[in-house]
């Protein structure tokens, strides 16, 4: 059983990890029924509550319940009834306490209550080293836990444009978390005026963020030369795949960054940030890491990307080279499965 909040095809990270993940597993024998509760979570309302008892409820007993980390941290009540007859697996893609723009109250709230939910868990499954890290202080460590990355799809490497102006294309939602004022401050600095952005991810997940953002690209006067679109589907991204020159992502905190392990399978450069599996996946040839948040490093590091043609060549050689390393969602599903099999044995 996997249980995810609101629907399973949403379009981010998360959710496309839980998904392929769910796929993979069906592939190797694994009986996975998909259960959808409110969209409301992390926060959710009271019915949302009672709906999500009644779907646990009526999960058999000694199951293994696959449980997305945004829903199971903010029910603490429901997984501590349900511990002792289920094997509760959480799959935390971040912290909830961990999430870019909570003030002091949300988080400590937050915090109490996923520590709670995860005291109770069979196993937790993290997608990247940096959310194991961010675990340690809910006192879970192996063989409670297991880190298993996301896979990557393969993928044509892009052509390009013709160079004027230099296609830049970022791929996140626009929340608070993905840096978007940062990516915006620090083109807005950049000398070179022959570029132009295009931002792909949903203005709807957090509409104030969104809001801020399109006024920022008016305020910088840069409305002619970065383009919001909101959120494409899997061929309408990979046209816009197809013809970027550069990749640029600010965001402020990541476990792993599927956006540039999928940009790197197009064998693009990338700008970013050094934050989750970035600077891994990156290296030291596929393109330039600078920290989050610091507006002038990323300024510069565009400036230098944007005017130097040899340079993004040299990155694009650089990336053709790390997307034969990445990893696909067959690796990922073998090692969920594996461990998920270990922990029928000790059943």
């Amino acid at each position: 059983m996997l249980v995810v909040p609101g629907r399973l095809e949403t379009r981010t990270g998360g959710y496309i990890y839980d998904r392929r993940i769910a796929e993979g597993l069906r592939a190797r024998g694994w009986p996975v029924e998909v259960r959808e509760l409110d969209g409301s979570f992390p926060r959710p309302t009271p019915q949302a509550l009672e709906e999500a008892a009644t779907v646990f409820a009526g999960i058999p007993g000694g199951a293994i319940a696959l449980v997305d980390g945004m829903a199971l941290g903010a029910m603490p009540a429901i997984v501590e009834r349900e511990a002792a007859r289920l094997a509760i697996v959480a799959i935390v893609h971040l912290p909830l306490a961990a999430e870019v723009g909570l003030d002091r109250e949300q988080q400590a709230a937050l915090e109490t209550a996923e520590r709670r939910a995860l005291a109770g868990v069979s196993l937790a499954v993290v997608t990247g080293n940096a959310t194991q890290a961010l675990l340690t202080r809910h006192k879970l460590a192996p063989p409670r836990v297991v880190v298993v990355e996301p896979g990557t799809d393969p993928a044509p490497v892009a052509r390009g444009s013709d160079g004027r102006p230099v296609q830049l294309l970022s791929v996140a939602s626009l929340t608070p978390g993905k840096g978007h004022d940062v990516l915006l401050s620090a083109l807005a600095s950049v000398p070179h005026q022959q570029w132009h952005l295009t931002c792909a991810g949903s203005l709807t997940r957090a509409p104030a963020t969104a809001a801020r953002v399109r006024t920022r690209v008016q305020t910088l006067n840069l409305a002619e030369r970065v383009t919001l679109v909101g959120e494409l589907d899997e061929a309408a991204l990979a046209d816009r795949y197809a013809t970027t020159d550069l990749f640029v992502i600010a965001t402020l905190r990541e476990t792993y960054c599927m956006a540039v392990a999928e940009a790197l399978a197009h064998g693009l450069p990338v700008v970013g940030t050094a934050t989750g599996a970035i600077p891994d996946l990156v290296g030291e040839v596929a393109g330039i890491v600078v920290p989050p948040g610091d507006a002038e490093a990323l300024a510069e590091a565009l400036g230098r990307a944007i005017g130097d043609g040899d340079l993004r060549s040299r990155l694009a050689a650089g990336a053709g080279r790390e997307r034969e390393r990445l990893p696909g969602w067959t690796q990922a599903a073998e090692s969920l499965a594996a461990a998920l099999a270990s922990l029928e044995a000790h059943a």
